[in-house]
């Protein structure tokens, strides 16, 4: 069984949002890395960059295959982990602990359109 995390937000697309104020961390979901395989490269937008709700942003490549990532949030990007330039591999370790972009969200209530923990748990067992 795939890690959940309580307290972030989750997209059906596997990417999770945990807030911070007015930032929200984005990143890939434990069952998403499981999905994946070894990661071997992650592709992530400049900072000052836009992304918007549902919109891809960058894209995750494995061994076995490429995930576009699809941000569940809307804003700007005022940070990537540039950790992941040389280690991809780290979302297999922790996908919750290695966020990929964090931005300054530019609508909160968008976070009403995701999952807490309970659904994502209740769709990923679907």
């Amino acid at each position: 069984m795939a890690k959940i995390e309580e307290g972030l937000y989750y997209s059906e697309s596997h990417e999770y949002v945990r807030v911070e104020g007015e930032f929200g961390f984005v990143g890939i979901t434990d069952y998403a890395q499981n999905a994946l395989g070894n990661v071997v490269y992650v592709d992530m937008p400049e900072v000052d960059d836009e992304v918007n709700a549902g919109e891809e942003f960058g894209a995750v490549e494995s061994v076995k295959a490429a995930s576009d990532l699809i941000s569940p949030v809307s804003g700007t990007v005022v940070e990537v982990n540039e950790a992941l330039e040389d280690e991809p591999e780290l979302l297999n370790q922790d996908a919750f602990a290695n966020w990929i972009i964090k931005v300054e969200l530019s609508d909160k209530v968008e976070l009403d359109d995701l999952m807490d923990a309970k659904a994502y748990e209740a769709f990923c067992e679907q």
